[in-house]
């Protein structure tokens, strides 16, 4: 784990940031306050409607059923599943045996999954035999000694995993088991510059921090809100399992994202949708079905996760609607944002200031550095700490961005070759990796478009072998399919460089990846 300097552990509990609290206990006392909330899963695989009494009397019964496996404080458990009632099961569960959660998107494929376990090394894993493109690949999980299916038989065993509901006990665990708050509590894998997604560790204090700061910047009266981001995802799950907990507010999930069918939620249900990437926000404005009466109910949207256009975020606050952008990933969840009161040039065409116990600074080359109470422990790759992290507790984005008078922060680039598309992160080097695997490509430049809807999709610049024709994006999509990559980070618009020319290059020899960028915007 990376060196938290003595100075700022003192200030981030002398300032009551960091408290002695670990997840489980913090979720615990708020189940405890809110029995009756309600609890929802829309779906047309596994609908559920109860309250947080049922799904906490369910995580008891799994909690149970994991410590009389050997499962207690510090172990891993693993977790990919869609937007289930299961999810929420699985988590609190393990956070009421202080275990480690590693969450993992559902619509990962083998390649990503493979990875996962191996470096997560869990004690369990939670699945489902199949859903969507996600199919149970037992030969992954061959070292993992518990594993579960949601959705299989009850008393069923496919090749090493049982039924889920074989994992409850009758008598469920009663109270939480002690961790120490300082100690990691969950694991985030994220792609981003490396070829393989990264495992972000937080910590309990860390997690507890930023679901409390994110409460006191959330609208007080947003009613219900419909949670469609992926809890496989790090933020998807602190929003759907862990915020509305501590504020007792209803949980509504929805598993399969289509807009046609939100609206109807909306309709019929009176949920809102408060943001996010923005194409969750477009997607359901440009949908033929959306009314005047859906529109009403997008008060206050929030937008992050992904680039944010200029052009949307003027479109929405033309359209009446409160707007505000934010900025931070998942090892630094909340850097900046724009607090309600901020003028409205600065919510609409900035990233926001520093949020509560924040700092940013800028290096000479532009990019952002910051610290915070809600920063990571570290990543699981001890050389990756090594290089994002300095002695002094300062974050090396990758991000390139300016400060105005102001304090206010604007991203301009990325050091980093990441794209993020509707809030995910696709590393440039992997799919640049998966394309030279092509017998026709000889050179793969790999860098992000312009997307109205997902902010930013990936955009391939290819240079072919003598005697070998271009690849068609049908082509392209065969071969990524094949070598198991999940769909979101196949490419979605192919570029030749012209026979008799070359990339943009440096004296060394390397691309000039933002020529390259700039070039495809224009």
């Amino acid at each position: 784990m990376r060196k938290i300097p003595e100075e700022l552990t003192k200030r981030y509990e002398d300032e009551g940031w960091w408290t002695r609290d670990t997840l489980g206990e913090l979720i615990a006392r708020s189940l405890r306050a809110n029995p009756d909330t309600g609890f929802r899963v829309h779906s047309d695989v596994r609908p559920f409607t109860g309250t947080f009494a049922d799904v906490e009397l369910r995580a008891r019964r799994l909690a149970a059923g994991l410590h009389r496996r050997g499962v207690g404080p510090g172990d891993v458990v693993a977790l990919q599943l869609p937007n289930w009632m299961e999810a929420a099961v699985t988590f609190w569960a393990s956070t009421f045996l202080g275990a480690v959660v590693v969450p993992i998107v559902h619509f990962y494929g083998r390649r990503e999954l493979g990875h996962i376990l191996s470096t997560a090394r869990p004690k369990v894993f939670i699945t489902t035999p199949e859903f969507g493109r996600m199919k149970f690949e037992p030969d992954l999980a061959a070292e993992v000694p518990v594993v579960a299916l949601v959705g299989a038989d009850e008393g069923s065993h496919e090749e090493h995993a049982r039924s889920f509901e074989d994992l409850l006990d009758d008598e469920p665990l009663v109270g939480t088991l002690p961790a120490d708050p300082a100690s990691p509590a969950l694991i985030a894998f994220t792609s981003g510059t490396t070829s393989n997604p990264k495992g972000v560790v937080h910590s309990h204090q860390t997690l507890g921090f930023e679901t409390r700061q994110l409460l006191e910047n959330y609208p007080k009266d947003r009613g219900r809100q419909l949670t469609a981001t992926p809890v496989g995802h790090f933020i998807g799950m602190l929003g759907a399992f862990l915020i509305p907990v501590l504020e007792g507010a209803p949980i509504d999930l929805v598993d399969v994202w289509d807009p046609g069918r939100v609206l109807k939620l909306m309709e019929s249900e009176g949920m809102s949708i408060g943001g996010g990437p923005p194409y969750f926000v477009t997607s359901l404005l440009d949908h033929p079905d959306c009314t005047d009466a859906h529109r009403a109910r997008f008060t206050t949207v929030g937008l992050g996760g992904s680039t944010v256009p200029a052009a949307v975020t003027r479109r929405l606050a033309e359209m009446g609607f409160f707007v505000f952008r934010s900025y931070g990933s998942t090892e630094h969840p909340s850097i900046t944002g724009s607090r309600p009161t901020a003028p409205e040039d600065k919510r609409l065409y900035t990233d926001g200031d520093p949020r509560p116990g924040v700092e940013i600074k800028l290096t000479e080359d532009g990019e952002i550095l910051s610290r915070g109470p809600d920063l990571c422990l570290g990543y699981t790759d001890d050389a990756l700490t090594a290089r994002a992290f300095d002695d002094d507790g300062w974050y090396h984005t990758g991000d390139v961005g300016v400060l105005d008078d102001d304090g206010y922060l604007t991203i301009t680039d990325r050091k980093a070759d990441v794209i993020i598309r509707g809030g995910e992160n696709i590393s440039a080097l992997e799919v640049e990796e998966v394309l030279l695997s092509m017998p026709s490509v000889a050179e793969a430049v790999v860098v992000a478009a312009p997307d109205e809807r997902l902010g930013e999709r990936t955009a391939a610049v290819l240079r072919v072998r003598d005697g070998h024709a271009m690849p068609t994006l049908d082509d392209v999509r065969a071969h990524f399919k094949a070598a198991g990559v999940a769909i979101q980070k196949w490419p979605e618009e192919l570029h030749r460089v012209p026979e008799g020319q070359d990339y943009p290059r440096t004296a060394s020899g390397k691309v000039q990846k933002f020529v390259v960028r700039q070039s495809i915007r224009e």
